[in-house]
C-alpha cells in the first residue's frame, strides 16, 4: 500500500517538476518548484515506509 502510495507521489513530483522547471506555467513556476519538492519529500517517505513494512512481512 505505501508503495502505491510513493508511486502516485512520483507522478504528481514529475508533473509539477515539468510545468515548473520547463516554464510551461510561468506564474505558477514557483509554486509548481515548491509543489516538486514536497512530493518528492513523501515520495521518499512512503517509499522507505514501504521497504521497512515489507521486511517486517517477510521476516
Amino acid at each position: 500500500m505505501f508503495l502505491k502510495w510513493a508511486a502516485i507521489f512520483f507522478v504528481i513530483a514529475m508533473v509539477a517538476a515539468a510545468f515548473g522547471f520547463t516554464g510551461v506555467a510561468e506564474g505558477a513556476a514557483d509554486v509548481a518548484k515548491i509543489l516538486f519538492y514536497i512530493f518528492l519529500a513523501i515520495f521518499f517517505t512512503f517509499l522507505v515506509a514501504g521497504i521497512v513494512v515489507a521486511r517486517k512481512l517477510t521476516t
